[in-house]
Formats: C-alpha cells, sequence, structure tokens
C-alpha cells in the first residue's frame, strides 16, 4: 500500500471525524458572534453524519425544514427581494461595524453600551460580510433548485 493511499484511508476514517469536531466547535464558539455560526455547526454534522447515526438523524429533520423554508422563500418575486435586501442590511451593516462610529452611551439589564459599537472592527465586518454571501449564494441555490416557473412568468 502506497503511502498516499495510506493517507487517504487515515483522512476518511480519523481525518474526517476529527475535521467534523472542529467545524462544529468553531461554529459553536462563532454563533454568538454576527456571522455563519448556524450554517457551519450544520457544516460539521454533514461531516460527522458518515460516522455517527446520532448525526445522521439531527441532520434529517433540519433538511427537511431547510428545503421547506427555502420553497416558501423563493415562491413569490416579493419573497425574493426581501431576501436579497436582507443580504445588502448585512453588508451595510458590514460597513458600519468596519468603520466604528461613535455611539450615544446607554445601558441595557445593567450592562453598558458606547460610546464604541460592540465588538466593532475588522472580525465582525468580515463575519457580517460571509453571512450576506453567505445568504445570497444560498438564495440563488435556491431559486435555481426549487422556483417553480409560473405561467405569469413564462413570456
Amino acid at each position: 500500500m502506497s503511502v498516499g493511499a495510506a493517507l487517504r484511508g487515515w483522512f476518511r476514517r480519523t481525518g474526517s471525524e476529527i475535521l467534523g469536531w472542529v467545524v462544529v466547535v468553531v461554529g459553536v464558539i462563532l454563533m454568538p458572534l454576527p456571522g455563519p455560526g448556524m450554517v457551519i455547526v450544520v457544516s460539521g454534522l454533514a461531516i460527522l453524519s458518515r460516522h455517527y447515526v446520532w448525526a445522521q438523524r439531527v441532520l434529517g429533520p433540519l433538511e427537511r425544514k431547510a428545503t421547506e423554508a427555502a420553497k416558501f422563500g423563493v415562491e413569490t418575486w416579493p419573497r425574493i427581494a426581501v431576501s436579497f435586501l436582507g443580504g445588502v442590511w448585512l453588508a451595510v451593516l458590514g460597513v458600519i461595524w468596519w468603520i466604528g462610529p461613535d455611539i450615544p452611551e446607554f445601558e441595557v439589564l445593567g450592562v453598558g453600551f458606547g460610546p464604541e459599537l460592540p465588538a466593532q472592527g475588522w472580525a465582525t465586518a468580515l463575519g457580517l460580510w460571509a453571512s450576506a454571501v453567505a445568504a445570497w449564494a444560498l438564495l440563488a441555490y435556491s431559486v435555481v433548485r426549487w422556483r417553480e416557473p409560473r405561467p405569469a412568468d413564462v413570456p
């Protein structure tokens, strides 16, 4: 057996399992931050589903619900437009967090905010931009995959 074949075999078994767990942990860490934390967790579960039945069971209902939501979201052009504008909103928020303007000082439940935006800087901006790109990519995929042409749409 060649070294390359041995490495491929190791990665199929152990390496992909390690990668799946690392991706899940990174996703969990990113969940409270603006960004695609939940998408990363689901990606890790998809990798782990090759090794664990419990991960397959978790992904089954998630996949069905995600498919239903995607079909619903691209059923009409106004829904598609609102989804696209949601991505634009994330991109604009990324610019605002990158620039980091001063905000008024205020308090919520005893926690003070201001004069800087919470978590301002390039890391949060990149997370927001990554979320916008992911949203647009998923929207485009959903339109191509699940948008059914209506008689009014066909010339």
